[in-house]
């Protein structure tokens, strides 16, 4: 079976919506054309110049990538820096890129899962919950439709809590209108007022679904006219937000844990603060640039933190209440690129997929 690039980018949106992404991200289809049949996919942490050239000579069309390679707008194209020749590049030969980025480190099983999973990290949890991502829709229906109106909110995405799906809450009241001379009525007669036993329907919902669950809750609702509120609520999505916290299976003196980090990670380096004379048990992480995270790392209860592109300053902010690591951007999102295979392996069972074989870091140890 052919797919399109439409059809890739449609699902990797179904796992990490673009309304997860930070205000100045530019996660998105960057370039191509979306109704191109794939030939093949090439995942990377970064784009650039080397990047699709490898995707040219492996046969690939569309190259996934969690760092967009246009990060603000461009004004030319004259091939004056990397990013204007790398795009350049991809639009000559007909190669589609697309960014996943800030959308893939907010989700549940996105790159901070993945860093918890390289170091075999359990009862993991999102570090710092996004708020005002979830909507609560009220709609009112005749008792003996109310069930099948449920149903439609629950198979169009509403109604699910952490691990808990199927959840609302019910009560019973008494409804009342008249109808006009024009309308056509599922109950009472035009022009009389009518009452009308009703049951209340309340459901929480991802905000970004708000649309396919109201055209569910029309579709299924039988009045003509359907009756229903949206409110935008500050509860945190405990699925959604900014790093993650796990535990050791077994805890570990730090020393010990550096080494099992630098192997797990496969780091050349660490760079951290003074190592505390207290075992490891609870380790919080975040890929990229995380220190804006420390205080809620604190408040975990982490006794280490695991992120990157910390300044000097920063480091002083551990106050000795928890040893703090800046292992490398490029060194905590590598495996980024894998997580992107093996999702897009879970649907797409007939493409050609690769990781790619080049090293993208700018910068080098010695």
């Amino acid at each position: 079976m052919d797919y399109t690039i439409r059809e890739i980018v449609s699902y990797l949106e179904k796992i990490a919506p673009p309304s997860y992404q930070e205000s100045y991200d530019n996660a998105q289809l960057i370039s191509g054309n979306p109704n191109d049949k794939v030939t093949g996919i090439l995942c990377t942490l970064d784009t650039v110049e080397e990047v699709v050239e490898e995707a040219i000579n492996l046969g690939c069309n569309l190259i996934v990538s969690h760092h967009p390679i246009v990060f603000r707008g461009l004004k030319s194209l004259t091939g004056k820096n990397y990013v204007e020749r790398t795009v350049i590049k991809a639009i000559k030969n007909d190669i589609a890129i697309y960014a996943i980025h800030t959308n893939l480190d907010h989700v549940s099983h996105g790159v901070n899962k993945k860093i918890c999973d390289k170091l075999e990290l359990t009862k993991t949890r999102i570090l710092q919950p996004k708020k005002e991502l979830l909507s609560k829709l009220t709609t009112f229906a005749p008792h003996e439709a109310a069930e099948v109106v449920l149903q439609a909110l629950f198979a169009a995405g509403a109604g699910k809590i952490g691990e808990y799906s199927g959840c609302s809450f019910m009560s019973e009241g008494t409804g009342t209108y008249t109808p006009s001379d024009k309308s056509n009525p599922h109950k009472g007669s035009k022009e009389k007022p009518h009452k009308e036993p009703e049951t209340r329907i309340e459901v929480l919902l991802p905000k970004h679904f708000e649309q396919r669950v109201l055209q569910s809750l029309k579709a299924a609702h039988p009045y003509e006219e359907v009756a229903y509120f949206l409110q935008q609520l500050e509860n945190e999505n405990q699925e959604v937000g900014a790093g993650m916290i796990g535990e050791l299976k077994e805890p570990m003196k730090a020393i010990a844990f550096m080494d099992y980090l630098k192997s797990k990670m496969n780091l050349q380096i660490v760079k951290h603060t003074s190592l505390l004379n207290k075992p490891i048990k609870t380790v919080a992480v975040c890929g990229g640039a995380g220190i804006f995270l420390l205080s809620d790392a604190k408040k975990s209860g982490a006794d280490i933190f695991i992120t990157s592109d910390i300044k000097y300053h920063e480091f002083f902010n551990a106050d000795n209440q928890l040893i703090v690591c800046d292992i490398g951007h490029y060194e905590s999102e590598i495996y980024t690129k894998e997580l992107i295979r093996d999702l897009l392996s879970q649907n797409f069972t007939n493409i050609a997929l690769y990781l790619t074989k080049i090293v993208t870091n700018p910068i080098t140890y010695i």
